[in-house]
């Protein structure tokens, strides 16, 4: 069995365009995207490899519910003036944000997923219960 990927992804409509325009002339500075994953099966596992770069550890929120991965993430920058004497007519914030859905089959063990992030790269450990870990040969002998 396989892991299935869901995503949640939202179309801008008509009237979102219409209701809420930049009256000021700037771009809409809320950045959602949909990071590129890897998933590897093994006879011990899964293992789920997101290309988040631009991250912190801390950024990112990981949870399993009703056998449900949901893999998240939310920044929210502030751009600076060069010039701190200055007074500026406009301050431009950005905030960027993801969010992936796993349905995890029952052969992974939920409570025993780990994650690390390094080099941009968030990897997910999902090992396999004991009872859907592959037997050893074993001889029958013959009554």
């Amino acid at each position: 069995m396989s892991l299935v990927k869901r995503n949640n992804v939202m179309f801008p409509t008509f009237f979102d365009e219409v209701l809420n325009p930049d009256w000021f002339g700037g771009m809409e500075n809320k950045k959602s995207f949909v990071p590129a994953v890897n998933i590897l099966e093994n006879d011990k596992g899964f293992s789920l490899a997101l290309a988040v770069p631009g991250f912190k550890k801390e950024d990112f929120k990981i949870e399993v519910d009703k056998e449900v991965l949901t893999v998240s993430a939310e920044v929210k920058t502030e751009k600076e003036s060069e010039d701190k004497t200055e007074m500026y007519s406009r301050k431009e914030f950005s905030f960027s944000s993801f969010k992936r859905l796993f349905t995890l089959p029952k052969t992974v063990n939920s409570d025993e997923i780990n994650a690390t992030y390094e080099a941009g790269v968030l990897t997910l450990t999902l090992p396999k219960k004991d009872e859907a870990l592959p037997k050893p040969k074993r001889l029958i002998d013959i009554a």
